[in-house]
C-alpha cells in the first residue's frame, strides 16, 4: 500500500491500536448485519410488526443495503490489518 510510509517502525502501543482499530470496523460489520438481516428475518417468523406483510423489492433492497456496509467495514478491517504485515 503506497502513501503510507514505512510502516516498520511501529511500536507495540501502535500496533496494539492498529488491531483495536480493526476489530472495531468488524465488530461494527456485525452489528449492521445484525441489525439489517437478522433481526428483520426474526421479526418475520415471528411475526413481529408488519415486516412480513411488506416483503418486496423495498425489503430486499434494505436487506442488501445493511448487507453491503457489513461486507465494506469488514474490508476496512482486513485492510487495516494489512498496515501490520
Amino acid at each position: 500500500m503506497e502513501g503510507l510510509g514505512d510502516l516498520s517502525d511501529l511500536n507495540l502501543a501502535e500496533i496494539e491500536q492498529t488491531k483495536l482499530l480493526a476489530n472495531a470496523f468488524d465488530r461494527a460489520s456485525t452489528a449492521c448485519v445484525t441489525v439489517g438481516v437478522v433481526t428483520p428475518v426474526a421479526a418475520m417468523l415471528y411475526g413481529i410488526g408488519n415486516v412480513g406483510t411488506q416483503f418486496g423489492i423495498a425489503v430486499v433492497g434494505y436487506f442488501l443495503g445493511w448487507l453491503m456496509i457489513a461486507v465494506f467495514l469488514h474490508y476496512l478491517a482486513r485492510l487495516t490489518l494489512r498496515r501490520l504485515a
